[in-house]
């Protein structure tokens, strides 16, 4: 039965808003009238939620912490014993914004309508990933749908945990060389030929530090414009030229092996492989098809084809371990956990636990760089503002032994 977002007035004149169950339009508005309201506004909610799905430039329905907490929610409910219907309505209830109600009221809709609710959320492929999808689709399948959905919201905020401390560590340094650049920029600019100008009449040879800045800042005078513009078409023409597979490929392959970042990369895209597969192997999805998903998250092209590499191994019957340890892209506490769990037969919880150290480590480590990040950034800003105050105060100096 389709579903009506419904905006009336009641007996003492308020406005009430939410969602309706009707065949027609005009079905909705006699039920509103039955209920003592007066329609204003009456709007299909399926054919409105579907457009959003297809509407680029506005912002998504969920974020990623909404997201986790909606899911959480879903589940609580579910698992209580709830039916699907019935939370998916309570959820519509006590949605934050008009678009998220419309969207939950939407798959209500077609959850009512029989199709199963991993269906519903493949009309929505924007607000929900393929991932998600094959979670729920595992846990409607063996008949744990609460239990996988409480799973995935773990998985969700673990993700955006993780995620939001590495953006913090790096956030620091970023702001202060961001800072020193714009400083230096307006110092050599405006502030060096103001300055120096005065000295450069005397006829005198000025000093070479102080001519050594003054030949920078007319080079940023007169190309830096240029220079910036550079830049930015150089920025979008690797962005384009990374679309190519193989470029792409040689990229990422040398991204990993630098020093300190490249371990990061590796460390962070095994945490979510390994994360991904555990969730999906728990709840029960094929492992070549966990594999094959959580290959797909891996946003580093290397670390993606060794993974499909291992896909090939598993499926000509070698163990996931014995692939995994193939690639030595993939750290080997990963295909440690992995034969664990494989001897043990909790290859799921061996997973996840791998996930965590994985995560862990990379948390550490980036901590450990933006502490050292900081303070070198300040030195070094320190120093290059300390050339140019140096590049001002010599003719200051050498005009003073010349009065004397």
């Amino acid at each position: 039965m389709p579903a009506y977002a419904f905006e009336a007035l009641d007996p003492n004149g308020k406005t009430r808003r939410g969602v309706i169950d009707a065949e027609t339009a005009r079905a909705a508005r006699n039920q509103l009238r039955a209920q003592a309201l007066v329609p204003i506004k009456v709007d299909a909610v399926q054919q409105s939620a579907r457009g959003l799905n297809t509407v680029l430039w506005e912002s998504r329905i969920f974020s990623a912490s909404t997201l986790s907490v909606w899911t959480r929610q879903l589940a609580s409910l579910v698992s209580a014993g709830l039916p699907l219907e019935r939370a998916l309505n309570a959820l519509t209830e006590e949605a934050d914004s008009p678009r998220q109600r419309d969207l939950v009221a939407a798959l209500r809709t077609e959850v009512n309508a029989g199709a199963p609710f991993a269906k519903a959320l493949t009309q929505y492929t924007r607000e929900f990933s393929a991932i998600y999808i094959a979670v729920v689709a595992a846990g409607e399948q063996s008949g744990h749908l609460g239990l996988v959905l409480e799973s995935l919201a773990d998985d969700l905020q673990d993700q955006q945990t993780l995620r939001g401390k590495l953006l913090a560590a790096g956030l620091y340094p970023a702001i202060v060389s961001g800072v020193a650049l714009l400083i230096v920029l307006f110092l050599l600019a405006y502030v060096v030929p103001q300055v120096t100008q005065v000295f450069s009449n005397t006829g005198r040879q000025l000093p070479w530090l102080t001519r050594l800045m003054l030949t920078l800042s007319e080079a940023v005078q007169a190309y830096g414009v240029w220079g910036l513009v550079l830049m930015l078409l150089g920025g979008v023409g690797m962005r384009l030229a990374l679309r190519q597979p193989d470029l792409r490929w040689r990229f990422d392959a040398a991204w990993l092996n630098l020093p300190l970042v490249g371990r990061l990369a590796r460390g962070y895209n095994a945490a979510r492989f390994a994360r991904t597969l555990s969730m999906l192997a728990g709840a029960g999805v094929p492992i070549l098809k966990a594999l094959q998903a959580a290959a797909d998250t891996l946003t580093n092209a290397a670390m993606r084809r060794d993974a499909q590499n291992a896909l090939v191994l598993v499926r000509e019957g070698a163990p996931l371990a014995l692939a995994l340890a193939q690639h030595t892209r993939f750290p080997r506490l990963l295909s440690m956990f992995a034969r664990m769990g494989e001897q043990t037969g909790t290859l799921p919880a061996m997973l996840q636990r791998a996930a965590q150290q994985l995560g862990a480590e990379v948390q550490r480590k980036a901590l450990q760089l933006a502490t050292i990040l900081e303070p070198l950034l300040i030195v070094a800003m320190g120093c290059v503002v300390m050339l140019i105050v140096l590049s001002v105060m010599l003719p200051i100096i050498q005009l003073n032994q010349w009065a004397r």
